[in-house]
């Protein structure tokens, strides 16, 4: 039997409720699993993942190894350097991700899903900044910290394609919190807009959001993670980002750019 018009908007509202609770599950229960595994303080190193983990920007840089987190040396992840094949890494890598503070920074805007629905949009907008930027320091600080640990064991950085791209989406991220500026004060930019800028806001955003993803899900390819995190539970955790990543996509499509193709 055929449903109603208004029987489908019911559905969708629901399963779009339900795609965000499962995402700001994902966003809390991420971090956490990372941090358990990744033991933050048995090293330097340590707390690198955790640091990106709660960025949300994920950030540079798996490295792999087996065992447990050192103080020792790391090496590129198997099968993700861009060319020649690794010598087999002792450090035990950093899982980076767009987890906490990104997400939940996006997530505030959504009609539906916000933790915030019933205050104004512009208590929404203050807290979209705050932890945007926390989210940039934290990735920042941990950028930081896997540059600082690589320098002291003598290793190259930035030699696997999620570290490269990860470091691509930390600049990214740096750059969209500060065109996120001209937000706050649209005079600078007499010949556009506002709404044209929030547009462009959103979209760029977006970019970086799907960016980060990609770099997260490069990372659990790394010999740590899938030798940590094995048989069905690596599924799940690749559907961790990929979950997401389609929220966030259609809470954009929805607010921005299918309203705006349905303007002309």
């Amino acid at each position: 039997m055929a449903l109603t018009a208004e029987t489908e908007s019911r559905l969708y509202r629901s399963l779009r409720a339900a795609a965000g609770a499962a995402a700001h599950l994902v966003a809390l229960g991420f971090p956490t699993a990372v941090a358990v595994l990744a033991r933050p303080g048995s090293s330097l190193f340590s707390w690198h993942p955790l640091l990106m983990a709660l960025a949300v920007s994920p950030a540079p840089l798996l490295s792999v190894g087996g065992g447990r987190l050192s103080h020792g040396r790391s090496g590129p992840a198997a099968g993700c350097a861009p060319g020649a094949n690794p010598a087999p890494p002792l450090l035990p890598p950093s899982v980076s991700q767009f987890s906490f503070l990104m997400t939940e920074a996006l997530l505030i805007f959504s009609p539906e899903i916000s933790l915030l629905r019933s205050f104004s949009r512009k208590v929404k907008v203050r807290v979209h900044w705050a932890l945007q930027l926390l989210a940039l320091l934290c990735a920042l600080l941990g950028l930081g910290i896997i540059t600082y640990n690589k320098h002291l064991n003598g290793k190259a950085h930035f030699v696997t394609w999620h570290g490269l791209t990860g470091l691509l989406t930390v600049l990214y991220a740096t750059g969209q919190c500060a065109g996120g500026v001209l937000l706050l004060y649209p005079k600078l930019m007499k010949n556009w807009t506002l709404a044209k800028l929030k547009l462009y806001h959103a979209t760029s955003g977006l970019v970086g959001y799907l960016l980060g993803c990609a770099s997260l899900m490069l990372g659990m390819c790394s010999l740590w993670f899938t030798t940590s995190v094995t048989s069905v539970s690596w599924y799940l955790a690749m559907l961790c980002p990929l979950l997401t990543s389609l929220v966030i996509m259609n809470q954009v499509s929805n607010a921005y750019l299918y309203r705006k193709r349905s303007q002309h």
